[in-house]
């Protein structure tokens, strides 16, 4: 009988973790290497003081495409962790006095647009309509495509959307709605994405659908429920995790991989998948083995960084919902500073995640826990300083906006930004979410699966295809496997 091939699996984020159940259950024998210590990229928790908080991703979208990676495993989330439905799905502030709640369904997101523009309500049906159209073309055909020619684009209902593609989310919706807190509201999802509404192709209005048709879920205990399931899945698959296990170097032979260089150990593997950045897996080989420059990542849109927040208030605090949304600064010039003039915004949009709003597993009982959160450029200078000028910027505001004082009541206080990207996740210029969804980084495009260099050797998560977010990044797993079974016709 043949002995099983070894794949070594640099990470242990979101695409890492589906990439390994896909493998082992292909029949690899397969090792997860990761260099925290726990398993989850930067999907992980912070503890203290009896709160508990998310540190990565805060937002459940997209609840089929995680049906579809458990399904694939005649498993279900159900089996694992237990999901609620938002209700409403989250609160945005665009000044004093002036919020608007999303609703949990679209009949009352069409009344709440039609109260504040008339007319909007009929408008914004027939734009989810189009946007969910184009959500069954991405995310039943398009987005597991391996990203390898232009030709994977070309079909018979992209060939009809054609225009979409090279016009823009925000032209689309400035065309339609005239208000500009219902423009915000539709251009805010492609965030999720990374790019500018004015730089993102108007077809990726299918975030629109994610958002006001299949609405936003919590799940129980944290998005960090997700990790623990996909983690005892892949055990159960049979796959092996290393923590505390730092990667320094890919080796090879004969330009194909041999195996890893861990904590100055040898691991002989004859697959190396890496979900860790692209960029840094490439700096564990040799120059002339990279397939990437330093110029070609520097030419590259970057999606934002971020200053996270991570703060445990003893009282509960009012006003809010368990996602809420403070856009009563300029969108568009905030966008500026992060993709064009990359520098520290001098009057942020910020969002809070107040979990505990839903979850009592996330602070004591009277307690809040909640994270902030400001977008920003990647590669800026990150001190204490300037973290706390943030914070107090962020609290007068939100204090302001809310009614309410809060600073005195705070407990407990964390924080994380360019630095901690850099130093935890190797992360080029301290990036938070990956490559922009730009039309010139999308799909083929964006850095390949497989290296055209070395022999062996794969790449999955954020920096290439299909792009940034959890439910991607779920996809790009798949997509990598696919790619490897099929080398190896298991």
């Amino acid at each position: 009988m043949q002995q099983a091939k070894k794949i070594a699996i640099i990470g242990s984020g979101f695409s890492s973790l589906a990439a390994s159940c896909y493998l082992a259950k292909a029949g690899f024998d397969v090792t997860v290497y990761e260099k925290n210590a726990t398993v989850g990229g930067r999907a992980r928790q912070l503890k203290g003081n009896g709160f508990t908080f998310d540190i990565g991703p805060t937002w459940y979208w997209m609840p089929d495409v995680f049906e579809k990676f458990f399904n694939d495993f005649d498993k279900k989330p159900s089996d694992y962790f237990t999901l609620e439905k938002l209700s409403p799905a989250y609160k945005v502030y665009f000044g004093e006095n002036d919020s608007i709640d999303i609703a949990d369904n679209l009949n009352d997101i069409v009344t709440t647009f039609e109260s504040i523009e008339k007319g909007s309500g009929k408008k914004l049906e027939k734009f989810i309509g189009e946007a969910k159209t184009n959500y069954d073309i991405a995310i039943k055909e398009l987005v597991y495509r391996p990203g390898d020619s232009i030709i994977e684009l070309v079909t018979l209902e992209t060939a009809k959307r054609v225009t979409q593609f090279f016009s823009t989310i925000s032209k689309t919706v400035k065309s339609k709605f005239k208000d500009f807190r219902l423009q915000q509201i539709l251009e805010f999802p492609v965030l999720f994405l990374g790019a500018k509404p004015s730089n993102t192709p108007g077809f990726y209005n299918f975030m629109n659908y994610a958002d006001f048709g299949l609405g936003t879920w919590h799940p129980k205990g944290g998005m960090y429920k997700v990790v623990e399931a996909m983690e005892t899945l892949a055990v159960e698959l049979g796959v092996k995790f290393q923590i505390n296990a730092n990667v320094e170097k890919i080796t090879t032979s004969n330009n194909k991989t041999t195996g890893l260089i861990v904590n100055g150990k040898a691991i002989v593997s004859d697959v190396v998948l890496s979900g860790a950045d692209y960029h840094f897996t490439e700096t564990l080989l040799e120059s002339s083995q990279r397939q990437y420059s330093e110029n070609y990542w520097s030419k590259k849109t970057f999606a934002p960084s971020s200053l996270l927040f991570y703060v445990g208030f003893d009282k509960k605090i009012e006003n809010v919902n368990h996602h809420t949304l403070f856009f009563d600064a300029a969108f568009e010039q905030h966008a500026k500073e992060i993709y064009d003039t990359k520098k520290w915004p001098e009057n942020p949009l910020f969002y809070a995640s107040f979990p505990s709003k839903t979850d009592d597993a996330f602070a004591p009982n009277g307690s809040e826990a909640a994270i902030f959160l400001i977008p920003l450029a990647t590669d800026l200078e990150d001190t204490p300083a300037l973290r706390e000028k943030y914070f107090n910027m962020i609290m007068d505001r939100f204090e302001k906006l809310t009614k309410q004082s809060v600073r005195k009541n705070i407990i407990f206080k964390d924080s994380f930004c360019v630095n901690d990207f850099k130093e935890q996740y190797n992360s080029y210029g301290g990036n938070a979410y990956g490559l922009a969804n730009i039309l010139t980084q999308t799909a083929f495009l964006r850095p390949k699966i497989e290296s055209k260099k070395v022999g062996n050797l794969y790449f999955t998560g954020q920096l290439t295809v299909p792009g940034p977010g959890v439910p991607p990044a779920l996809i790009s797993g798949k997509i990598a496997s696919d790619k490897i079974i099929k080398a190896y016709k298991i």
